[in-house]
């Protein structure tokens, strides 16, 4: 089975998204610039698995370091991840996306930012048990 795991950012009390976006997107302040250099230095050389949506909005050059993989709902984890037995693979897309793969992460990697406004989205903290998976913040 693929070592999987979840790189993600939440606000101070849990904020995911906001309108289908992060609440804190186009932020130009450090934290938020330093959040998103940190996943690509983390995913780079590994298995990226999530939806079409975000496979999107990835910048031309993460394909280029990494094997990005669109997932679909009729998906089967089992099969997607069988598929990279032998590799770190990267759980992304959000809520819908862990509804799914939660029970199979062994890691998550959880980055607090310092965001404390609005949200319509918020991380789901029976995810980081489903699989039995270790917290880091």
């Amino acid at each position: 089975m693929a070592d999987v795991r979840v790189i993600c950012a939440i606000g101070r009390s849990g904020q995911l998204g906001l309108d289908g976006g992060m609440p804190w997107e186009g932020s130009a302040a450090r934290p938020f610039i330093e959040d998103v250099e940190r996943f690509f230095e983390i995913t780079r050389g590994h298995v990226l698995i999530c939806g079409p949506k975000t496979v999107a909005s990835f910048p031309d050059f993460a394909h280029d370091d990494r094997t990005i993989v669109t997932i679909r709902s009729s998906d089967k984890p089992e099969d997607v991840l069988a598929r990279f037995s032998d590799r770190v693979v990267y759980v992304g897309g959000g809520p819908a996306v862990w509804d799914v793969y939660a029970p199979f992460v062994r890691h998550w990697d959880i980055n607090t930012l310092p965001y404390d406004g609005e949200a319509d989205t918020w991380f789901n903290p029976a995810w980081l048990i489903a699989g039995g998976a270790k917290r880091r913040d």
